[in-house]
């Protein structure tokens, strides 16, 4: 096939479909001298004509209906970048069925049906490529899928999400509290009118999930990924961490043992000397361990419309450098086996715990009994001034079995003396 133009369809001219259409034109032609082929934006479906638009592209090239880019043999690439998951799940299915590459930022449908779909383009000889879908501007599908591939993976650790970690950001550098950070966020562009899908752990969890499935070569589901969030996380907490030498963050943690997979969400004291806990504002950053490389960090912007505009052109790049040299791209992913998930009442972390209690003898006694009883072993405690004879305090355990903890805590809510169990938090080191 000895094509000069590799044409492509635009599914979305949102944020992100705007910036891949910004770099394609303002880098076009260096593009090309890569490549050794044009790249020409041939169609954008949108859902409405009439929207006015921040960027200017050519009134001809929009359509509101998406079989002008689905049913068109001169379109060699689909990009999806609309979102959402059924529609866009419909569109790729198609598109593939239809002799196209597919290029796409959806972490949503990836992460809930990449198995499915990635089937279907073996099947059509064929390949999907979604580098912006777990770190936006950040590679780390490439990584894990080609330079990396040699080394058996055994951890993932990383701040996957731009909003929570502007959040968590403001309130230990700046004081603020949940509530004022989160308006900030939202009034910079940094969080969404409605953040829940970002606060409540479960974009970190999609990304997650494509990046686990890569690095362990396995199959996973959602539910198989514990998830918190951070609206529990109180100023409080974070000074407390602070005072213990942690910072807290919002981790996206993946690792095989010999019992299977460990995969969980949640915010997490880290040492405040880990690479991690130097990451601000709306950074993200991945920290990797392989048997052979050992440990790599990859770090950058993880959202925005030219950083993720980046990792999607490129995959249209990659793509046309498939088309132009006739290359079968294989599917790596369709030889993913299902492990053995942990049970999280398995899993092993140290934890935080913040209390009150009433301030009167024999109240530690009892505290280190239903801990000694639960077989947790405590390794520091803080104890502040007492207030109308109610003392705060803050427990750090050793490691220990999950349901070991909670054994222990299911013992302290029974005990009259423990005025409220405050914060539940996990501690890696």
């Amino acid at each position: 096939m000895n094509k000069d133009t590799i044409k492509i369809g635009l599914l979305g001219f949102g944020t992100v479909g705007a910036g891949v259409y910004q770099i394609l034109t303002q880098n076009g032609n260096d593009i090309k001298r890569k490549l050794g082929v044009k790249i020409e934006v041939k169609r954008i479906v949108v859902r409405n004509l009439n929207k006015p638009r921040a960027l200017a592209a050519d009134r001809e090239l929009f359509t509101d209906t998406i079989d002008h880019v689905l049913l068109d043999p001169e379109i060699d690439i689909v990009v999806e970048t609309m979102g959402g998951i059924e529609e866009a799940h419909r569109a790729i299915a198609s598109a593939l069925e239809h002799d196209k590459f597919v290029v796409t930022a959806n972490k949503d449908l990836m992460a809930q049906h990449g198995v499915e779909l990635l089937k279907i383009a073996k099947e059509q000889e064929k390949n999907i490529f979604y580098e912006a879908s777990a770190g936006g501007g950040i590679p780390l599908i490439r990584p894990l899928k080609n330079c990396l591939a040699a080394n058996r993976i055994v951890k993932i650790m990383g701040i996957i999400n731009g909003t929570t970690n502007y959040i968590l950001t403001k309130m230990s550098c700046e004081n603020m509290e949940y509530e004022t950070a989160l308006a900030e966020a939202q009034a910079k562009g940094f969080a969404e009118a409605n953040p829940a899908s970002d606060l409540e752990g479960r974009d970190a969890a999609y990304k997650l999930n494509i990046m686990a499935s890569l690095a362990f070569s396995s199959r996973i589901k959602m539910d198989d990924i514990h998830v918190e969030g951070i609206t529990e996380v109180k100023l409080r907490d974070i000074r407390y961490a602070q005072e213990l030498g942690y910072a807290i963050k919002l981790l996206a943690i993946g690792e095989e043992k010999q019992e299977g997979l460990s995969l969980r969400v949640h915010p997490t004291l880290i040492p405040q000397a880990h690479p991690l806990a130097a990451v601000k504002n709306e950074f993200n950053a991945v920290f990797l361990e392989g048997d052979a490389v050992g440990e790599v960090m990859l770090y950058g912007r993880g959202a925005g419309a030219l950083p993720t505009g980046s990792a999607v052109c490129g995959d249209i790049m990659e793509a046309a450098r498939v088309i132009k040299n006739e290359v079968k791209n294989g599917i790596i992913e369709s030889t993913f086996t299902e492990k053995d998930i942990i049970p999280l009442a398995e899993q092993f972390s140290r934890f935080y715990l913040r209390l009150k209690a009433q301030d009167e003898p024999g109240v530690f006694a009892q505290l280190a009994a239903a801990f000694g009883n639960a077989k947790v072993s405590l390794d520091r405690i803080i104890q502040k001034r007492s207030v109308e004879k109610t003392a705060e305090i803050v427990l750090v355990t050793h490691d220990v079995k999950e349901g070991n903890f909670m054994q222990a805590l299911s013992s302290l809510r029974s005990m009259p003396t423990i005025r409220s169990i405050n914060s539940v938090l996990r501690v890696v080191e």
